[in-house]
C-alpha cells in the first residue's frame, strides 16, 4: 500500500476554444503544430457506453498522468443533469495539441457522436449519419481518419436486439475502404478476455479490423479512474493498469495506421440520406398518384351511372373523395443541445415534403443534402433550391366528400358531331389515370437505384437503413412488372442475417412506442 494514494484524485475542467458550427461544435485545447504528426479517431456506439471516458483517458494518457499523480483532467464537460439529458447531443470535435513527444509522437483529433439507442427515438439516430455528413464534407470538417472505435461495454453479455441494433446502425455509416481501420473499445473490463462481446461481433456479422486470429482487434478499458480511493485501493489500481495497457496497445494500432480518405464515406452517408428522403417523398407522392387515381375512378364510374343525364345536359355533378394538400405544423422537437428544432424542407413549388424528418439545421435551403448542382434532387419537377423553404410545418395528404362538376359539352354544335365525342371525357379520365400509373412506376425505379449504388459502396449493405425500404419496393416493384428488378430485391432482402433481423425487430419496437 506504500506509495498508494488514498483519496479520490483531484478532477479539473481543461479550458478549450469552442467554436459552434450548426450542430457540431469544435472543441480545442492547446496549439496546432504543422510539422507534428496527427491521429483522428472517430467514436461511434451505444448511449451510455463510456465514449466521454475513452475520450477523457485518451487526453490524459496524451498528457501524460500517471494513477500516483492523484490529478484527473476532463476536456468532455460533466453536465449536472439527468442521464438522459446529459447525453451528448451534438456531433463535437475535440482537438487536443501541444503534448506530442510526452507519451505520444502525435497530436490527436477525436470525433465524438451522439449515442444510438438514445430513449428520445429513432429520429435521433437518422440524424447522426447527417451530422457526420455535414462534417465530412464542410471546406473546414474532417476529410480523413486513422480509427474508428466502436465503443461498447463488456457487461453486453449477450446478443439482444438492442444491441444488434446499435451494431448494425454503427455499420451502415462506413464505406467498405474502412473496414480494416474499425476496431472495439470495450468498458468495463476486469481485464479478460470479452468473449461475450466477441461473440456479439460475431453473431451481428460486424465487419471490422482483424487480427492473425482472423478474431476482431479490441481494447479493454475500465472506467473508474475518478472513484474514491479511500477503499479497494488495490482493485482500482488494478483497474487503472488494465486502462493503461489498453491505451498504450490502441495508441500504438494508431501509431501505425495510415489514414483513410473519407470520400467512399461521404457517398455512402449521401446515398442513405438520399435513399430515405426519396423513399419518404416517393411513398407520399404514390399515396397521392392513388388516391387520386381513385378520385379519377369514382369520377368516371359515376359519369357511367348518369349517361341519359350527360345526354341531356352540358354539365353533371357527382360526389367524389377529393384530394387536396395541406400544410401542417410540426410539433415542436428540440434535435440538440443548443436549442435547435425540427424542420421540414419543402417545395413551394412542386408541394411536397422534400426532406423531412432529420433535413440538416442550416438555414438555407442550398445547403440541405438533397440539394445537387443547385436543384432537389426528390421532388416531382426538380425545382432548384430557391423553389424550397425550410419551415416549422410539412405537408400532408387528405381527402374530403365534394361535389364535383364535370363539364360534358363545350358547344351548342356537338350535337351535330359523332355521339360518342359526347363522352370522350371518360378516355381523358383513363388516359390520366394511365400517367399517373407511369409517374409511380419511375418514381419505384428512382428508388431502386439508391439502393443499388448502396450495394457497390457500403461496408455494409445488408443494414437496417436499407431494409426498412425493401418490402415496401418491392411490393411497388411487382406493380411495375419488372421481375428482374424484383428477383434483384428479394434476393437482398434473402441475405438478411439474424443480426438485422433482432435490429428490426428493436426499430420497429422504439417507432411503435414513441407514436
Amino acid at each position: 500500500m506504500k506509495g498508494l494514494p488514498t483519496r479520490p484524485p483531484a478532477v479539473y475542467q481543461l479550458q478549450t476554444k469552442k467554436e459552434d458550427l450548426g450542430p457540431l461544435t469544435r472543441l480545442t485545447l492547446g496549439k496546432k503544430n504543422l510539422n507534428k504528426a496527427n491521429r483522428t479517431v472517430l467514436l461511434v456506439g451505444e448511449t451510455g457506453a463510456g465514449k466521454s471516458t475513452i475520450i477523457n483517458s485518451l487526453v490524459n494518457h496524451a498528457m501524460g498522468v500517471k494513477f500516483e499523480d492523484e490529478v484527473w483532467f476532463q476536456i468532455v464537460k460533466d453536465e449536472k443533469r439527468g442521464q438522459t439529458e446529459s447525453q451528448t447531443s451534438d456531433v463535437i470535435v475535440y482537438e487536443v495539441f501541444g503534448f506530442e513527444d510526452q507519451t505520444l509522437p502525435f497530436s490527436l483529433i477525436i470525433i465524438d457522436t451522439p449515442g444510438f439507442g438514445d430513449t428520445r427515438g429513432i429520429e435521433r439516430d437518422l440524424i447522426v449519419s447527417q451530422r457526420l455528413f455535414d462534417l465530412f464534407r464542410s471546406d473546414d470538417g474532417i476529410n480523413e481518419i486513422h480509427a474508428v472505435g466502436l465503443v461498447v461495454k463488456a457487461t453486453d453479455n449477450r446478443v439482444n436486439d438492442r444491441l444488434s441494433y446499435v451494431f448494425n446502425s454503427v455499420m451502415s455509416l462506413f464505406g467498405k475502404n474502412l473496414e480494416k481501420s474499425i476496431v472495439a473499445l470495450v468498458t468495463h473490463s476486469d481485464g479478460r478476455t470479452p468473449k461475450n462481446v466477441l461473440q456479439a461481433l460475431a453473431a451481428t456479422n460486424i465487419k471490422c479490423a482483424k487480427n492473425e486470429k482472423n478474431q476482431p482487434i479490441y481494447f479493454l478499458f475500465d472506467n473508474s479512474q475518478t472513484d474514491d480511493r479511500s477503499e479497494d485501493i488495490e482493485f482500482l489500481k488494478i483497474a487503472t493498469e488494465i486502462s493503461e495497457k489498453g491505451m498504450r496497445a490502441f495508441t500504438a494500432f494508431l501509431e501505425k495506421k495510415s489514414s483513410q480518405k473519407l470520400i467512399t464515406t461521404t457517398d455512402v452517408l449521401n446515398e442513405r440520406i438520399s435513399l430515405a428522403a426519396c423513399i419518404q417523398n416517393l411513398q407520399q407522392r404514390i399515396l397521392l398518384t392513388e388516391q387520386k387515381e381513385q378520385e379519377l375512378k369514382q369520377t368516371h364510374d359515376a359519369l357511367v351511372k348518369q349517361v341519359e343525364d350527360m345526354k341531356k345536359s352540358e354539365t353533371v355533378t357527382v360526389e367524389v373523395d377529393v384530394v387536396y394538400k395541406e400544410k401542417e405544423l410540426l410539433k415542436s422537437k428540440k434535435l440538440f443541445s443548443r436549442g435547435f428544432f425540427e424542420k421540414a424542407m419543402v417545395c413551394t413549388i412542386c408541394e411536397e415534403n422534400c426532406h423531412y424528418p432529420g433535413c440538416t439545421i442550416s438555414s438555407s435551403p442550398q445547403h440541405c443534402e438533397v440539394i445537387k448542382k443547385g436543384r432537389c434532387t426528390v421532388c416531382t419537377k426538380k425545382c432548384p433550391a430557391s423553389a424550397h423553404v425550410k419551415e416549422n410545418w410539412r405537408y400532408v395528404i387528405k381527402t374530403k366528400k365534394a361535389k364535383k362538376t364535370v363539364e360534358v359539352k363545350k358547344e351548342k354544335e356537338v350535337e351535330k358531331v359523332d355521339p360518342d365525342i359526347k363522352f370522350n371525357i371518360l378516355k381523358s379520365l383513363a388516359n390520366k389515370i394511365q400517367n399517373l400509373k407511369a409517374e409511380k412506376i419511375q418514381l419505384v425505379n428512382e428508388s431502386y437505384q439508391h439502393v443499388i449504388t448502396l450495394e457497390d459502396i457500403a461496408l455494409k449493405v445488408d443494414s437496417v437503413s436499407t431494409f426498412v425500404y425493401l418490402d415496401f419496393l418491392i411490393e411497388k416493384m411487382k406493380e411495375t412488372g419488372d421481375m428482374k428488378k424484383v428477383q434483384r430485391l428479394e434476393e437482398m432482402r434473402s441475405r438478411m442475417d439474424e443480426g438485422t433481423k433482432l435490429a428490426l425487430q428493436y426499430m420497429w419496437g422504439r417507432t411503435i412506442g414513441t407514436m
